[in-house]
């Protein structure tokens, strides 16, 4: 039977508790919504991404936002709405939001320093795109010891072309790179309702 790497080694499958956690919400912007990026599932997605923000300050936890920031007239454009965070996730009161130029949320930017200096045990990720920023970023948190849980129905992507003339769908993509995730960097949470 086939087994993933976490499983070999007798990793703890369960998703880490809010409770001793930290939100991060990578790059949930209107790029992906409106914008020339659209995810595949991005109205679902963020529905189910402010379901997790509302679970995480109704039990106090930090949440951290990361937003992607471009060129003028690029993608992410600063100075137009695509850069903008989708109102359905838009940060409240003093939630940090840290920019960020690469696909690694940690690259660049005091993510660590403000994570660590929140004393939490582990980071919840939600966001986009999953084969991406999400995945860069869960990838990266191992490097650097932190544990880190990806929900799984608050993350999308996008179609991509697959090289031979065809084309892979976003939900795919999604789904495939969450299941390289689940191998060896983190344990997948199915659902927003599976983080407890």
């Amino acid at each position: 039977m086939a087994q993933t790497l976490r499983e070999m080694a007798g990793a703890n499958p369960e998703p880490h508790a809010l409770a001793s956690s930290a939100v991060l919400m990578i790059d949930t912007q209107l790029e992906y919504v409106s914008g020339r990026m659209v995810c595949d599932g991005i109205e679902a997605a963020l529905e189910q991404g402010g379901k997790l923000l509302a679970k995480a300050r109704a039990a106090r936890r930090p949440v951290i936002h990361i937003q992607h920031k471009g060129n003028p007239g690029g993608l992410f454009d600063p100075e137009t709405d695509n850069f903008l965070i989708a109102p359905q996730v838009a940060p409240e009161g003093s939630e940090p939001i840290i920019n960020k130029g690469l696909p690694n949320s940690f690259s660049g930017t005091d993510l660590e320093s403000v994570y660590r200096g929140l004393g939490c045990d582990s980071l919840i990720i939600a966001g986009f795109m999953t084969h991406m920023c999400v995945s860069s970023t869960a990838r990266a948190a191992l490097d650097l010891g932190i544990p880190c849980t990806v929900v799984a129905n608050a993350c999308a992507t996008r179609d991509l072309p697959d090289g031979q003339g065809g084309v892979v769908r976003g939900r795919d993509l999604h789904r495939m790179e969450l299941i390289a995730l689940s191998d060896r960097f983190c344990p997948i949470a199915g659902s927003v309702d599976d983080i407890v």
